[in-house]
């Protein structure tokens, strides 16, 4: 009877189903098919959203807009959190190019409400100031003039008498007294006239003030001189170079300022008798009258 027993329940062990294993594995299949399908999802960028993004993260960078430092940011130095403005009222913060909070909504992003730079400032693509069209077209012109005065210079051999520079305040051109005058005199020596006439050529079209300014060494002027001394005799050079552009070329007289230094101003060291010589001369500085904005 017990043998029987025993022979029954091994009989119906034999019936139990050996692939239950498969069902786990299909689940854990299933699970990891999920899994990859949902890291995929994550992984897929909105290639717009992302470009706005990163485009407000370095505009801020960019523009240096104080958070901790007493600006317009959410700490005000050491004062904790700063409570918000009144109606026009003025916080006393200001971005890193200048422009005031107050104007631009304590956001540091001009143009934009908000809070949210345009896009078209984090594209580059705004367009040019009117200053900033005026600025360029000013520089342009005067690189012309340079270019032109010192291509005249090397074509009449007068390197050592007519010099051209670009310092802050304009273009200076520079000649030499031995150029332009007997010694101790301010009346213009006719080989002069060509080359005053080629530059009133260039004056009439440039659209800028033009300073002429005299400079003479430390020399007193002679006993028999007619000039009381070297502010006389400078003011006077100054002043017959203006009058060939006005009386002879017909230049707009609002175009020209003029004054003499005489000794006040040295290019060069009066001790040697060639720093006294190159002291001498007449400057013409067309005047840069646009700065350029920081």
């Amino acid at each position: 009877m017990k043998q029987r027993t025993r022979r029954s329940r091994k009989s119906d062990g034999q019936h139990e189903p050996r692939d239950r294993w498969m069902i786990t594995y299909a689940d854990l299949i299933t699970l990891l098919l999920i899994f990859f399908v949902v890291m995929y999802a994550m992984s897929s960028l909105d290639t717009e959203k992302y470009r706005i993004v990163t485009g407000s993260l370095s505009e801020t960078f960019r523009s240096g807009n104080p958070v901790l430092d007493g600006g317009s940011g959410v700490l005000d130095g050491e004062n904790g959190i700063q409570d918000p403005p009144a109606a026009g009222g003025h916080n006393g913060g200001s971005s890193a190019d200048g422009t005031d909070d107050s104007v631009t909504g304590g956001t540091g992003n001009a143009g934009s409400p908000g809070g949210t730079p345009a896009v078209e400032e984090q594209d580059g693509n705004e367009p040019p100031s009117a200053r900033e069209l005026a600025f360029r077209e000013q520089e342009a012109k005067l690189n012309a003039l340079m270019n032109v005065i010192t291509a005249y210079v090397e074509d009449n051999n007068l390197g050592g008498q007519i010099f051209v520079a670009d310092k802050p305040q304009g273009i200076a051109i520079t000649l030499s007294d031995r150029f332009l005058f007997d010694a101790g005199r301010a009346e213009l020596k006719p080989p002069a006239f060509p080359a005053l006439r080629q530059l009133s050529g260039l004056f009439s079209g440039i659209g800028a003030s033009i300073s002429i300014e005299g400079h003479t060494d430390n020399t007193p002027v002679s006993a028999g001189s007619q000039y009381n001394d070297n502010w006389d005799l400078s003011g006077a050079r100054a002043l017959s170079v203006l009058r060939f552009f006005l009386d002879s070329e017909g230049l707009d007289p609002g175009t020209f300022q003029y004054a003499g230094y005489a000794d006040t101003r040295p290019a060069y060291d009066n001790a040697t008798a060639e720093g006294r010589q190159r002291n001498r001369r007449v400057e013409l500085i067309v005047l840069r009258q646009l700065q350029e904005e920081e």
